[in-house]
């Protein structure tokens, strides 16, 4: 299970050794960036199976990806995802300052 650690600092593929071992490596960009109100069915089942699917998740947190399936999560479930960490961070930040 992924423990919480508040927001993740900026990264870059670069920097990112886990980008060599992600199953979308050399796959179709047009997979993972669908047009709006096509299913991305094919992306969210290659993430379901991959290793560095937080890592990728991550990625695209920390570095405010706003567009395509990264971490098998789509923009809007990413934007939610981040809300919800800012929250809980604010809330965790005054119950134990």
């Amino acid at each position: 299970m992924y423990a919480f650690s508040g927001m993740p600092s900026k990264t870059t593929l670069d920097d990112s050794a886990w980008f060599d071992r992600a199953k979308c490596k050399g796959a179709s960009n047009a997979v993972f960036y669908p047009q709006r109100g096509v299913p991305s069915a094919s992306a969210l089942a290659m993430c379901r199976s991959c290793d560095v699917r937080v890592d990728c998740l991550e990625y695209a947190l920390s570095n405010d990806e706003e567009f395509g399936i990264w971490g098998g999560l789509s923009e809007r479930e990413r934007r939610k995802l981040k809300r919800d960490r800012e929250r809980l961070s604010a809330v965790l930040t005054t119950r134990f300052s």
